[in-house]
């Protein structure tokens, strides 16, 4: 079973809602999107963003879009022109996200590396 960073199996999207983040994760194929429906959970996103959200962690599911929204609650430090972060909108958590790993079953078809985070 393969560690693997989420960029090999999805891409996202992020941006601010207020006090927190909006991180969308849509995943390469339906067997990908399945397996990150089991893998990919709230508890799992909170730790990896433990450093920075300091909120509850919503999950969302589209399956119709094969997408995963995650809100991560008071993860921006007030938002917008209150906080004095750096990235007071969130746009670099779809990034941060693509840096969690995940063991893959070798059974799952992962596509091809594509430009992904170093």
């Amino acid at each position: 079973m393969p560690r693997l960073p989420l960029s090999r199996l999805a891409y996202s999207r992020s941006g601010d809602k207020g006090d927190g983040s909006n991180v969308g994760v849509v995943a390469y194929s339906k067997p990908i999107y399945e397996f990150l429906k089991t893998a990919l959970t709230t508890e799992r996103v909170k730790e990896h963003f433990r450093e920075i959200c300091f909120g509850r962690v919503d999950r969302y599911e589209a399956d119709n879009l094969l997408a995963l929204n995650f809100i991560l609650h008071d993860s921006l430090g007030g938002g917008g022109s209150e906080s004095f972060k750096t990235d007071a909108q969130g746009k670099t958590h779809g990034l941060g996200m693509l840096y969690l790993e995940l063991d893959v079953p070798d059974s799952l078809e992962i596509p091809p590396p594509r430009n992904q985070p170093r």
